[in-house]
């Protein structure tokens, strides 16, 4: 049985991978993150990792009470130091299934190593961004909704098995 979890929590397992490895993550890189795993997740298991609507804000996908939650931070790395493996090894043995964080493992697996900045990119070269943004010039402040169908619509054609 699939577990759905809080952005909260999600944020905090890529902030404790963030603490073990070094590869320091902003909020804004924090917001491409949990997309993607919200986006893959919907692809692979047809269901929602986390509650909430992304928006398509100028910099890329938002979960607007996720980023509001880390927005003290500003464009600076989020460092919590109680945040580390601990956490990485309960957050995938009680928190969710196996089966989700081995998905959430090939998530950080492609887009860890990644900038925010290049992370932003790839979301502005995506559909579901650009679907949610229509016609508006790319520094135009948007609340629009990247919904879940189009998420699903995009990245269910990658998935193997």
């Amino acid at each position: 049985m699939l577990k759905k979890t809080s952005h909260s929590n999600l944020s905090n397992y890529f902030i404790s991978l963030s603490n073990e490895t070094g590869n320091l993550i902003s909020n804004l890189k924090l917001q491409k993150l949990i997309y993607y795993a919200q986006a893959w997740h919907l692809a692979y298991f047809g269901v929602r990792l986390i509650d909430g609507d992304f928006q398509a804000w100028v910099h890329g996908p938002v979960l607007p009470e996720n980023y509001r939650e880390f927005r003290s931070f500003g464009w600076k790395p989020i460092i919590i130091e109680e945040l580390n493996q601990d956490f990485i090894e309960r957050f995938c043995s009680e928190i969710v299934e196996p089966k989700q964080c081995d998905l959430l493992n090939d998530v950080v697996d492609e887009y860890f190593g990644l900038t925010a900045f290049q992370l932003e990119r790839m979301t502005h070269s995506e559909d579901p961004w650009i679907i949610a943004r229509r016609d508006l010039a790319s520094d135009v402040p948007s609340e629009n909704v990247i919904t879940e169908k189009s998420m699903i619509d995009y990245y269910k054609p990658f998935v193997h098995g």
